[in-house]
């Protein structure tokens, strides 16, 4: 299944896909391509970027989801926080 077509985020993983870590970006070699021709074998090059491209659009939605998570709990924080000062402005003007 080619990553390149498809809205990130849509891609089916199986559980035996494995994310690609970072050292295996840097150390990736690419077969070059057969005699007459200069470069690297572009199947090879283009199957490396599919998964590159789905592994990004998995951490940059976990990412999205994590400051989204973040947002709820610091805007739950400062109504709890606003609501504990009124309480005890109300406990002081009673006392």
């Amino acid at each position: 299944m080619r990553v390149r077509n498809q809205r990130p985020g849509a891609t089916y993983r199986s559980s035996a896909y494995t994310s690609l870590l970072p050292w295996q970006v840097r150390e990736r070699r690419f077969k070059p391509v057969g005699l007459g021709r200069r470069g690297l074998e572009p199947a090879d090059v283009y199957d490396f970027l599919d998964r590159v491209v789905g592994d990004m659009a998995n951490v940059y939605a976990a990412l999205a989801a994590s400051r989204r998570e973040t947002a709820v709990l610091k805007d739950a924080l400062r109504r709890w926080r606003s609501e504990q000062a009124r309480a005890g402005a109300d406990r002081g003007d009673q006392a």
